[in-house]
């Protein structure tokens, strides 16, 4: 990876932006795809499009989204404490004895959701984790008064960890679901401009993915694309954390995923696998038996059914604040998306043939 493309990824990872807040990551998103696209447009809530228009009467959409899970304040006690709602899937078995970050309109606020000391806890049974809902967080102030002159209700917040460099080209960190997806849809843009391809080539980066597709739901039944292809994370089976009755094939650093099923159309689904094959790029296959609980979901009911495919970046441990990744993935990722548009142009349509 280029250092103006990792420097990118670690702005975008760094940048926080729980679901209903992400304004701060599609202002870098927008920033940075503003130097080489010709076009950028935004919605109303903030829905991102660049484009690069080919010769082509073909246009493929490569999405992400760009919100993260997290927390919001929900009330400030009498005694100077806040009481937080999650933001998204954020798990409650792991956020007591967190470090967080609020972001205040003034500017970050740090505080910690508490956890009770394991020397005063009772441990002759089974503990329950109590909801994110009854979990409380210490920013050390005196009393409501202080508290609020720090925070308010409705303010965002994240876990207050950063990126991790681990061994050969994998890192851990918060928010990568998705920022991978959106540093794809960015870098295959960037690709697809710099090699002048003739098909039209969307970069997406939508808003409330984690509150039920939202964003992808109003930006697509504006995005006149014939395919769409929704990068987001996917499970890796790889570590023993991964339960053994959940089993796919998913490996770190084997390249990215490529869903089969439900939304997944199989005409898109076989242009991926051919155009990887062409230019020997590694993917891997993922079976959905109901639905793949990514942006492909809403993209594919929209404009009378838009072909769509979820093109999964594996990812361990999902939804917590050390999600790790291989950067080899997202590379790779970035030129299967090219390549299949390159490959495309001259396509008439993604139909299956009945």
């Amino acid at each position: 990876m280029e250092r103006t493309q990792r420097d990118f990824l670690e702005t975008l990872l760094a940048t926080p932006s729980p679901s209903g807040y992400e304004t701060p990551a599609l202002q870098a998103w927008v920033e940075y795809v503003s130097e080489f696209a010709p076009e950028v447009t935004t919605d109303s809530y903030g829905n991102s499009v660049a484009t690069h228009e080919g010769s082509s009467d073909v246009s493929i959409a490569v999405t992400g989204h760009a919100d993260e899970i997290g927390y919001a304040v929900s009330a400030i006690t009498d005694e100077g404490f806040l009481r937080i709602i999650p933001v998204g899937g954020s798990d409650a078995t792991i956020s007591r004895g967190t470090q967080i970050e609020i972001q205040s309109d003034d500017g970050p606020v740090n505080g910690v959701i508490a956890q009770t000391a394991i020397h005063l806890r009772d441990r002759s049974s089974a503990e329950e984790v109590p909801d994110i809902a009854a979990q409380h967080v210490d920013i050390g102030a005196e009393d409501e008064e202080a508290a609020k002159e720090l925070v308010e209700v409705g303010d965002p917040a994240i876990p207050a960890v950063g990126l991790h460099e681990l061994a050969d080209t994998r890192i851990a960190g918060r928010g990568i679901d998705n920022r991978a997806g959106i540093w794809v849809a960015a870098e295959a843009l960037r690709r697809a401009i710099e090699r002048d391809i003739d098909v039209t080539v969307h970069a997406v980066a939508t808003v409330q993915e984690e509150l039920g597709l939202k964003g992808a739901k109003m930006v697509g039944t504006e995005i006149d694309a014939d395919a769409v292809i929704a990068v987001d994370v996917t499970h890796a089976s790889d570590n023993p954390a991964y339960p053994n009755e959940r089993a796919n094939d998913v490996a770190l650093g084997e390249g990215p995923v490529v869903g089969r099923g439900t939304a997944n159309h199989p005409e898109v689904v076989s242009a991926v696998r051919d155009a990887a094959s062409a230019v020997d790029l590694p993917v891997q296959l993922q079976a959905s038996g109901r639905r793949t609980g990514t942006d492909a979901d809403a993209f594919y009911t929209q404009r009378g059914g838009t072909p769509s495919l979820n093109l999964g970046i594996p990812n361990r441990y999902m939804h917590t604040p050390v999600e790790v990744i291989d950067l080899e993935d997202l590379d790779t990722a970035a030129e299967v998306a090219v390549e299949t548009a390159v490959q495309s142009a001259d396509r008439t349509d993604f139909d299956v043939s009945l």
